[in-house]
């Protein structure tokens, strides 16, 4: 295993713009308009979408959607990366995160890819990015993720990653009828465990 790294390249706040944050096999950094149209060919199609809640249903929908995640991150609330290649500029999917306001130091956070990056440990190395991030920068200390209970392949995404189930939400997830989810949580301290016990691996 390894550990994946932040560049340094860190504006003042992350409210003004949010760091380009370097990884061993992706690099996550803000959105821009010209994502649009990638990130729209890339997570609506079936195998993708069915178990994300409703994405925008076109490239302008897509357009609407960077620029609402981009008032929410001068407002504080909420931080949504652009995933790349180290090879390419060219956008491929998405990490989000949300701080809950009502709960002071928890947020939620969610993630999607397209599917021709898929098993190929993008999703690991994305991850620990965006949740370093979460912790060390947005001021989170628990993080709560939801996965569709027959989304299988992300709920072992998030086993392996470290979270733990936090319950069982009945009919929850409103997407080609009423979809029970699992909850997932991952606390700061938990998951600067996972990065010694990485750190030693690696060695």
């Amino acid at each position: 295993m390894h550990l994946s790294t932040a560049s340094a390249r860190v504006p003042k706040s992350w409210r003004e713009a949010l760091p380009t944050l370097v990884g061993c096999d992706v690099v996550l950094r803000d959105l821009h308009a010209a994502d649009a149209v990638p990130l729209f060919e890339l997570l609506t199609t079936v195998e993708v979408a069915r178990f994300l809640s409703p994405p925008p249903s076109s490239p302008r929908g897509f357009e609407r959607f960077i620029r609402w995640t981009a008032d929410e991150r001068r407002a504080g609330r909420h931080a949504c990366f652009a995933v790349t290649l180290p090879t390419s500029d060219a956008a491929i999917g998405i990490f989000q995160v949300r701080l809950i306001e009502e709960r002071p130091g928890t947020a939620e956070w969610g993630f999607a890819l397209g599917s021709p990056f898929w098993g190929r440990g993008l999703f690991e190395d994305g991850a620990a990015l965006a949740l370093g991030f979460a912790f060390s920068t947005m001021g989170a200390h628990r993080l709560e993720a939801c996965a569709a209970a027959r989304n299988e392949r992300g709920n072992r995404a998030l086993e392996k990653l470290g979270a733990l189930q936090g319950g069982h939400l009945r009919q929850s997830f409103q997407r080609s009828g009423d979809l029970d989810q699992v909850l997932w949580t991952i606390r700061a301290d938990d998951h600067a465990n996972a990065s010694i016990r990485s750190v030693r691996i690696s060695h």
